[in-house]
């Protein structure tokens, strides 16, 4: 009746003759239609990575692209800085001096020689020029500058600027060697000492050179870098290797005209994006001459294709269509073999339920022939044995559960006689532990079957070796307690409970077990646990206490993943010597650098008559000069860090220190006045000069004012701060704070 049958599979064998699959029209349909909607399913997802893909890459190159920009202005600005630096070098050089105190032909050799020099070995340098003192032209390296006549405001008594300063002109072009040139000229006042007016010394200095110095080194070559004055016009940028067709390509052309919509987006926004059909623009307005008469402001301009983009990411869509291609297939395929596999599973139970319906009373089981040859088997129970559910069909038991030749002889013995057989086996050196129960079942009188119920029971024998472990852990020569996070206890050894004569009530508070020492300063202790891990104290007996000897106390916090504190485990050891200090309890890790936001709970925790009786101390660490550019931040970071630490080795346990800002730092003193603040921050200081760590520092001190917030607090330090600054005999100044020690009722400006 059950003879076995390969018609679902060679690899599968049948049990029972009625086995069998059958495709209906209903499952062809539905086989379609999933395969159908996984089709459409890649698509839309392979589009819409691809496009994301592209608009990432449009902000990565929008991003890079201004801080390219950024760093061209930057160098620009500094660049036209040294020009002006360098014409007032020219206005007072030796040989142009020893010229206008005594003019000759000698001279005036001698001076064009060294100009010419100049403009050879400066490339932006395109010529110098002299001119009396009414403005005529006198000479000039450079023919062609001999036409331009200087503006009649800069003549003496029609202009606000003279001495020592330097005039920048606007931008402007001028035709070299049969080339539009944009240029700009400096010009530097040549006086007499008696301040009068000797002539005036005219530098020239091409903006297009002046650029090429800065993009090759700073900016991506093979990106367009245009120049625009406020109105439009293009200065530098021009003959564009692939410009856009709405883009100006020639020098004076206007952007206004060509491309209205970015110039308007441009003209309101001193920088940013701008996004259009087929490019991204990115933009930064910059101040390259400006001088206290004008305020002369320049674009940096620079745009992509969006064709450009997809062209670089053009690999990546090759590679996402062909992966789309490989999931569809491999998904056509898992659809196809899941129909398959789901009618030969319902085919298998169909001639599992013929076997009378042993298979329905456990959860993984087997069943063999009277060999001991396995015919079929669950994936639960080849879970249980660790075995792939396919490597199993036709094979010995006696092999699967590495049974010897005695073992298995004795196990079908017991099956011949008793008709079932129960015990536990050992797998992989008896660390997979399964129970199993074989029952002897006959289907014919010629024909029999074993039914095989496997229960692993690994983890089971696991648990227990593990909790009687735990156990002898627990019972150690150490009190441990275990709490929630409001010290609620939940569970604590035997030496914990004789250490506080708890006589097994687990029905306390660990706070109040412990005394009011702990109670003050549970809060700085949970804010110490969920930042450091672990908060370390000693206490010392009390009137009601169940201890009569000093404890040293550590607690150790078990977080959630969202960084909130589950469990605090406490433990207690005695024989700790006495504390010197007055107060009976010691943090060894009070002190810290907090955040802001860890400060502001801190401060927002403390009561009002602790405020009243408190100041507020900025530090600013960032000396004026030293640490101005951005390649110099790590050394500000290590400066800071340095700072920290010596701070942190003298500050009393109730004061906080904490991170304002990269070079500030924010000193929280409750129970301190104005005079002692003061002394603390000269104390301060000092301590800091012994380190050679003094330099440039400066602090502003407040006082509590009442119903004052941690950000208007901060406010009237910085307001101190600044005074500091400002001072040039001092560098603490005070704001806000109380007249006399302790006596709040009264607040001043000092």
């Amino acid at each position: 009746m059950f003879k076995r049958k390969n018609t679902i599979s060679s690899a599968v064998p049948l049990i029972a003759s009625v086995q069998d699959i059958h495709w209906s029209r209903t499952h062809i349909l539905s086989l379609a239609s999933q395969i159908i909607l996984l089709i459409i399913a890649l698509f839309i997802a392979t589009n819409m990575i691809i496009n994301m893909g592209e608009r990432r890459l449009q902000e990565d190159w929008a991003g890079q692209r201004y801080s390219e920009l950024q760093t061209v202005a930057s160098l620009a600005s500094d660049k036209m800085s040294f020009l002006q630096f360098r014409t007032q070098t020219f206005a007072n050089g030796e040989l142009l001096r020893q010229y206008l105190s005594s003019p000759s032909d000698e001279q005036k050799q001698k001076l064009f020689q060294s100009w010419d020099s100049l403009t050879k070995h400066i490339p932006e340098l395109l010529g110098l020029a002299l001119y009396d003192p009414q403005g005529k032209l006198k000479f000039a390296t450079s023919s062609n500058f001999e036409g331009l006549a200087l503006p009649a405001k800069l003549l003496k008594g029609k202009s606000t600027l003279g001495g020592g300063e330097i005039f920048s002109s606007d931008m402007a072009f001028i035709p070299i060697d049969g080339k539009l040139e944009p240029y700009i000229f400096q010009l530097a006042w040549l006086e007499n000492p008696d301040q009068s007016i000797n002539g005036y010394l005219v530098t020239y200095n091409s903006v297009t050179r002046l650029l090429d110095t800065i993009k090759p080194a700073f900016f991506n070559p093979n990106s367009p870098l245009l120049l625009l004055d406020h109105q439009s016009f293009l200065y530098a940028g021009a003959n564009q290797s692939n410009p856009l067709t709405n883009m100006p390509d020639t020098l004076g052309a206007s952007l206004k005209q060509t491309h209205p919509e970015l110039w308007q987006s441009m003209a309101m926004n001193n920088f940013g994006q701008y996004h259009s059909k087929n490019s991204t623009f990115v933009y930064l307005k910059v101040e390259l001459t400006g001088q206290n008469e004008t305020k002369r402001e320049y674009f940096f301009l620079s745009y992509i294709r969006h064709q450009d983009i997809a062209t670089r990411f053009e690999q990546w869509t090759i590679v996402l269509v062909v992966a789309s291609i490989f999931i569809g297939l491999l998904g056509v395929g898992l659809i196809v073999f899941r129909y398959r596999y789901l009618m030969e599973r319902k085919a298998r139970h169909n001639s599992i339920r013929l076997s009378n319906g042993l298979f329905n009373t456990e959860l993984s089981y087997a069943i063999t022939n009277d060999s001991g040859r396995i015919l079929g088997i669950n994936e639960s129970a080849a879970n249980s044995l660790h075995y792939q559910l396919n490597t199993l069909t036709d094979r010995s038991l006696q092999r699967v559960l590495n049974l010897n030749d005695d073992k298995f002889d004795e196990i079908t013995n017991i099956l011949y006689e008793k008709q079932g057989w129960s015990g536990c086996i050992g797998l992989d050196d008896d660390n997979h532990q399964i129970n199993i129960h074989i029952h002897r079942e006959s289907l014919s009188p010629s024909e029999h079957y074993w039914i095989v119920v496997f229960n692993d029971i690994s983890e089971l024998v696991a648990s227990r070796q593990l909790a009687f472990l735990n156990q002898l852990l627990s019972d150690g020569a150490i009190a441990t307690a275990l709490t929630d996070a409001q010290g609620k206890m939940i569970s604590f050894n035997h030496c914990f409970d004789g250490l506080m004569q708890l006589h097994g009530d687990n029905q306390l508070d660990i706070v109040s077990l412990l005394g009011n020492e702990i109670s003050n300063v549970w809060g700085n202790i949970l804010t110490q646990v969920t930042l450091q891990g672990e908060w370390q104290g000693q206490i010392s007996p009390f009137e009601e206490s169940r201890f009569n000897k000093n404890l040293k106390i550590t607690i150790n916090g078990h977080l959630s993943l969202e960084g909130d504190i589950e469990y605090l485990i406490f433990t207690v050891e005695t024989h700790v010597p006495t504390p010197m200090h007055s107060s009976t309890m010691m943090a060894s890790k009070s002190n810290m650098v907090m955040r802001m936001v860890d400060l502001e709970n801190h401060f927002n925790n403390t009561s009002e008559n602790i405020k009243f009786s408190s100041s507020l101390m900025v530090m600013d660490i960032n000396p004026e000069g030293i640490f101005n550019n951005m390649g110099d931040i790590s050394q500000l970071e290590k400066r800071q860090q340095d700072i920290e630490s010596q701070l942190l080795i003298d500050l009393p346990p109730s004061y906080q220190l904490a991170h304002l800002q990269l070079g500030k730092l924010v000193l929280f003193l409750p129970k301190t006045d104005a005079t002692h603040t003061h002394l603390f921050a000269i104390k301060t200081l000092q301590n800091l000069a012994n380190h050679q760590l003094d330099e440039g520092i400066n602090i502003g001190i407040a006082g509590y004012l009442e119903k004052q917030s941690l950000e208007q607090y901060l406010a009237n330090a910085d307001v101190a701060l600044k005074r500091a600054k400002q001072s040039g005999d001092q560098n603490i100044c005070q704001a806000y704070t109380r007249t006399a020690t302790f006596d709040f009722g009264n607040t001043s400006m000092l």
